[in-house]
């Protein structure tokens, strides 16, 4: 039986944005990390918000689990954007936004999504983003946050292709 793959339209310039931003993700949730980032407390939020102690030891029973969940995950993800990096300085323009179809493997498409969201989240707390409202969607500095979200949309979207 041939292992279904799910087909993610992508830039190669694209590819080495997303690429970069998964290597700095697995480098925040890796083995040095800072748990007391706001973006980690962010990732592991507080399940019992009216017991205290209660979530404080679910939070260090868990923690650690969930983090190395995520850096697998980032890894399953810069496994398949290698197809598309490259140097993109010797390319042509054209070459750079040319789209690709991206193969990720149907039992890895969970892993992206979790990676994507978590991404968002990351981006959410660097930017102050809790709700729709603190999004302003006329600021640059949030694009990376919507084309995140973008991506996530279209992942879902050819994943439920296949289903």
């Amino acid at each position: 039986m041939t292992e279904q793959m799910v087909h993610v339209r992508m830039a190669r310039v694209e590819g080495a944005q997303l690429a970069q931003l998964v290597d700095d993700f697995r480098e925040l949730v890796g083995t040095d990390r800072d748990v007391t980032d706001p973006a980690i407390e962010r990732m592991a939020p507080d399940p019992y918000p009216e017991d205290a102690d209660a979530s404080s030891a679910f939070r260090e029973a868990t923690r650690d689990d969930l983090l190395d969940r995520r850096a697998l995950d980032a890894d399953i993800v810069r496994t398949a954007l290698s197809e598309l990096r490259g140097d993109l300085d010797s390319m042509s323009q054209e070459e750079a936004f040319a789209e690709h179809d991206l193969s990720v493997r149907l039992a890895d498409v969970d892993a992206w999504l979790r990676t994507l969201t978590a991404l968002r989240l990351v981006i959410a707390e660097r930017l102050g983003i809790e709700n729709d409202d603190d999004h302003d969607p006329d600021d640059a500095r949030f694009g990376v946050y919507d084309w995140l979200g973008y991506r996530l949309e279209l992942t879902i979207e050819a994943a439920d292709e296949l289903l």
